[in-house]
């Protein structure tokens, strides 16, 4: 994949050791290294795994994005996340040994393959692995839970609000600009995951713009006033 103009730019320099940093001395993550599999790319709109799928692999995403959703009763689709590089896909299924979503690439994507019976082999080995391994699960459950409980109970304006604070800060945690980045996802995507019509949307978008919290052109986005927007977020209204 050649480079892409659009992709946010890292504000500090790319470590050049794994798909997935773990915090680990470098003894221990060549050992890792050892385990990671092929790098497999991913088309844009190509599914990575699908719901029923048998799990045998966990994914670090090294490059792209992706959404996960599952398959209402009625047999439309509910958007449960979106995925960025330096993320883990795949960990649904641990306790299953079945994938419980599907996982679809957003743009042409990257991911390393890690053989998940041998990231088991690892741990017993490697108890700093184990627990580096098990608070990214447990950060991950966090963020979700924590994601889905606040906007049950938000407004419209609340629940975009929270959403571009959330990216900005998994932007920033992975060295990225927390302030300018491009939309991965449509305004239908987005107005799936948080409940609100792709019309509710595109309207926010404007307010937010039109009180210079935010400039969006088609899905470049800048947040110029991030305290605003977080003030939003938590119940604020500013921009009434």
């Amino acid at each position: 994949m050649g480079d892409d103009p659009h992709r946010p730019r890292r504000t500090k320099k790319e470590p050049v050791s794994l798909c997935l940093p773990m915090g680990l001395d470098e003894a221990d993550m060549q050992r890792l290294d050892q385990i990671i599999g092929r790098r497999r790319r991913i088309k844009r709109d190509q599914s990575l795994y699908r719901m029923g799928d048998r799990f045998d692999m966990l994914y670090a995403i090294r490059l792209g994005h992706f959404k996960t959703y599952q398959v209402n009763s009625n047999g439309s689709q509910q958007i449960t996340g979106f995925q960025m590089a330096g993320e883990l896909l795949g960990m649904d299924a641990i306790g299953t040994s079945r994938h419980q979503c599907e996982a679809v690439a957003l743009e042409d994507s990257e991911v390393c393959e890690i053989p998940f019976s041998q990231l088991e082999e690892l741990f017993q080995d490697m108890p700093v692995l184990l627990r580096q391994f098990h608070r990214i699960m447990s950060k991950e459950i966090s963020r979700e839970q924590g994601v889905m409980l606040t906007l049950n109970s938000m407004s419209a304006q609340q629940k975009l609000a929270a959403f571009l604070v959330n990216l900005s800060s998994r932007y920033a945690t992975r060295g990225y600009s927390a302030s300018r980045f491009q939309l991965r996802m449509t305004r239908e995507e987005i107005g799936n995951y948080l409940g609100l019509a792709v019309e509710s949307v595109s309207r926010l978008l404007s307010n937010l713009k039109k009180n210079g919290v935010i400039d969006v052109s088609h899905r470049d986005l800048e947040l110029l006033d991030l305290p605003t927007l977080r003030s939003i977020a938590l119940g604020a209204d500013p921009c009434s």
